[in-house]
């Protein structure tokens, strides 16, 4: 993998836990020479992530909608700021630079990417791993509700298993590295909807 895009919140959350391990994958990931891609914000976990990053000298680059950047939160010392006009293009974009995806905590906006590149990839429109980095159990509810909807019968064992789980970023990425995405897509091609 030599880029992974990150969803995590723009706050910080109630816990210290959750902004030393956005900190530690940003420094992580330049470590392992892996582009960090994320949201473009110097706010909350957004801004951690991306000077955990630049702090080990990593490459980061930030996709950002033009309606953020003039509210002043772009993060200044990037890499490269990519500037878009929508949400969905900005997750266009950051799933075209990627080669993975990790999932930090946060709230609507990043259950809302994190759901879009999951289904994306039961799809079969990429085949890219997805990897949820469970701090301090911060998606245990969700887990369990993704395991309801196996067991009631709304969603597939196959594809509940494309999403990796752990509670290490080291375990994480070395489940993301050995990811090998499913053969069948749900009922479609990606060259069907093209």
């Amino acid at each position: 993998m030599k880029s992974i895009t990150v969803f995590c919140g723009s706050s910080f959350g109630t816990d210290k836990i959750y902004e030393e391990q956005a900190f530690l994958l940003g420094q992580t990931l330049a470590k392992q020479n892996i582009q960090l891609v994320y949201g473009g914000s110097e706010t909350g976990l957004m801004g951690t992530v991306a000077n955990g990053a630049l702090s080990e000298n990593g490459k980061v680059t930030g996709v950002l909608p033009q309606f953020l950047q003039t509210k002043e939160i772009a993060h200044k010392n990037l890499t490269e700021l990519i500037i878009v006009e929508t949400m969905h293009e900005r997750k266009t974009k950051m799933n075209d630079l990627c080669d993975g995806v990790i999932v930090l905590p946060g709230g609507y906006g990043t259950l809302e990417e994190f759901f879009e590149m999951i289904t994306w990839a039961q799809l079969g429109l990429h085949k890219k791993p997805i990897g949820i980095l469970n701090t301090d159990g911060f998606y245990d509810d969700l887990i369990k509700l993704v395991q309801t909807m196996v067991d009631k019968g709304f969603l597939k064992q196959v594809n509940r298993d494309m999403l990796l789980i752990n509670d290490t970023i080291d375990d994480l990425l070395e489940k993301m590295r050995n990811y090998q995405a499913p053969t069948v897509g749900k009922w479609i091609s990606k060259e069907e909807i093209s």
